[in-house]
């Protein structure tokens, strides 16, 4: 019976902890200094493992830099094709042009530009999770004390704690949702409705031990925009909600994601479509340009790149999105792996998994910045326009700008690719065919000039002759007007 009272005792304590010091002041917006003081002790506790790491290594490491490219495995030649085989001046085909093709193929085997963007990116000193210490071993004991003090924050206080306000904050909008959709349409319906997102998304980021920084708030989407923004997990779309509320457009989920969907879509006109479906596209391109065509709804979020990215790059946009018109409202997010690894891959992890192991890391710190509006030129197709904003928003998340399109990540290589590398190679060629023919007639008709005053063959293909030598009995300015 003690044993009861006291599990009762302790349960009261936990819940007036989690509504009165966390749940409440993160669903009014309200900070008490918590986040800030955990994330100072935690940034503190990194830059002094970071400091033994490096003292108690017994072979000094050899640094590299730090670049968008981290994850490279292997040494590339970038040297185009054209300079490649034109080195060999020569305008047909030779055999030796085979090992250009068989290096890259190579080159494609061990480490492609596509499969590094869905893998995790690895860091450069370890942050004291087991699952990033792949480069990191046994140093020191404090080290090694420090690291199991971590573990029973991260396990036995943080876990519980996130996944108390999760469950808090997802069943809160599960419900909200679901109450608010009963309503008939009209202001109230839509005032209630982002009132439950905004509130729920504050639960939900604090639940993520969430640390997010908003730069240039002047220019957040406004009404009747598109907001476009680089894609590396669900929560991105938290993220943004936490500032502002969207009517979203995604693929279709299943499992708790979509559950989430199905019951926010009822209080808010989100579009949730299966991006196999050609006619779903299609209804999706109608209902955004209705979307648009009305200044009183909310913008639209949408994640042009169809995947999540690791966040060490920005993929090929699809072009739907800047077909519709309006104005976009590019944002960057960028997220810093030393404190947690926000990157989703669907392909190894369901989204309980990598709910789990989001609980489980230290925090979620990134950036968002809100970038200048951008219409489409006259002179623009959806392409070029759509390559602008990606470029725009990979400058300024210090991102690698990539033109592959993020749906190879499952789909099989389309024969478009194999054949581009093809007509390449017979563009190639044809050039340096037309160019050596045109140089062999000019070479021919200068040889001809020279013949008619005297000089012979010989004397014409001298190094140098053709600049500085001078015929016999001849003048310069005679010599000239002959050529």
């Amino acid at each position: 019976m003690e044993v009861v009272c006291a599990l009762g005792h302790v349960g009261a304590v936990w819940v007036a902890v989690v509504l009165g010091l966390v749940m409440l002041p993160s669903a009014l917006g309200i900070s008490l200094g918590i986040s800030e003081a955990y994330m100072w002790v935690l940034v503190k506790t990194l830059e002094w493992a970071t400091i033994r790491l490096q003292k108690g290594a017994k072979k000094p490491q050899l640094q590299m830099p730090r670049t968008p490219t981290a994850n490279g495995i292997i040494e590339r030649d970038e040297t185009p094709m054209e300079k490649e085989i034109a080195l060999l001046h020569r305008a047909d085909f030779e055999f030796s042009h085979i090992f250009y093709f068989c290096r890259k193929g190579f080159e494609a085997i061990v480490e492609d530009e596509v499969t590094q963007r869905f893998s995790s990116e690895e860091l450069l000193s370890w942050n004291l999770l087991t699952r990033t210490n792949v480069n990191f071993h046994y140093i020191s004991l404090r080290l090694t004390v420090v690291w199991v003090i971590g573990v029973v924050v991260r396990y036995c206080f943080l876990l519980p704690l996130r996944f108390s306000l999760a469950a808090i904050g997802i069943t809160s909008m599960i419900v909200g949702t679901t109450m608010v959709g009963q309503l008939p349409n009209g202001s109230v319906k839509s005032y209630l409705s982002e009132v439950v997102h905004l509130t729920c998304s504050r639960i939900l980021v604090r639940a993520l031990s969430g640390t997010i920084h908003y730069h240039n708030k002047e220019n957040r989407p406004q009404k009747g925009g598109i907001c476009v923004a680089n894609h590396t997990s669900p929560i991105d779309a938290i993220i943004l909600t936490n500032d502002g509320c969207y009517a979203m457009v995604g693929q279709v989920h299943g499992g708790l994601m979509g559950i989430i969907q199905r019951a926010t879509v009822k209080a808010c006109p989100h579009v949730w479509f299966e991006r196999s479906e050609i006619k779903d596209r299609h209804l999706v391109t109608k209902r955004l340009r209705e979307h648009v065509a009305d200044k009183s709804k909310l913008p639209i979020l949408i994640f042009p790149e169809g995947t999540c990215i690791n966040n060490t790059s920005v993929m090929m946009f699809k072009k739907g999105s800047f077909e519709i018109g309006g104005t976009i409202y590019p944002v960057a997010i960028k997220y810093d792996p030393q404190f947690g690894d926000a990157f989703w891959n669907s392909s190894k992890y369901n989204i309980v998994s990598y709910l789990l192991r989001i609980m489980t890391s230290w925090a979620i710190v990134c950036n968002v910045w809100y970038l200048p509006p951008m219409v489409r030129k006259e002179d623009e197709d959806a392409v070029q326009f759509a390559n602008r904003v990606r470029s725009a928003i990979a400058r300024q998340g210090g991102l690698t700008e990539l033109p592959w399109d993020g749906g190879l990540k499952r789909a099989k290589v389309k024969d478009t690719f194999k054949e581009e590398q093809q007509k390449n190679y017979s563009k190639m060629l044809l050039f340096l065919g037309k160019l050596s023919h045109d140089m062999w007639l000019d070479t021919s008709a200068l040889a001809h000039g020279l013949w008619h005053v005297g000089c012979s063959p010989q004397e014409e293909l001298a190094p140098g002759s053709l600049s500085t030598h001078r015929c016999p009995g001849q003048s310069t300015s005679k010599w000239l007007h002959h050529v």
